[in-house]
């Protein structure tokens, strides 16, 4: 049997770096471990850590295509994170001018969440504890 140890990244493709580095760092707090700019495929490689744990690669390149939200796609879906208090974060996301759905309660664990979209339209989910 395979045996898997942890998730080691996600890797996150941007239209716009500069809006989506700003979005990751300055908005949703991630810090960076390491940013490269890849001359020969004209593309910034940003490696970003959530409490110092290595987490997201942020790549852009020339012209990618729109990725399908709406209606869902076969795929990765959204990108979850657990915050403490759900409403502390609505109220921060409220105040950087950036909309959050309805908060939910998921009907299985009755837990609290909402979504977001990034500067790519790709949902990010904030899972309260």
């Amino acid at each position: 049997m395979l045996t898997l140890n942890k998730v080691h990244h996600i890797a996150i493709l941007c239209s716009d770096y500069q809006k989506s580095k700003t979005f990751y760092t300055e908005i949703l707090g991630l810090t960076i471990i390491r940013e490269i700019y890849r001359e020969e495929r004209q593309s910034y490689k940003l490696d970003l850590a959530l409490n110092g744990i290595y987490v997201i690669e942020l790549f852009s390149f020339p012209d990618p295509p729109k990725r399908p939200s709406r209606p869902e796609a076969v795929g990765l879906r959204h990108l979850a994170f657990e915050v403490i208090n759900l409403n502390e974060t609505v109220v921060f996301l409220t105040s950087k001018n950036i909309e959050s759905e309805p908060i939910r309660i998921d009907e299985t664990t009755e837990k609290r969440f909402t979504f977001i979209a990034d500067p790519d339209l790709l949902p990010i989910e904030f899972y309260e504890r």
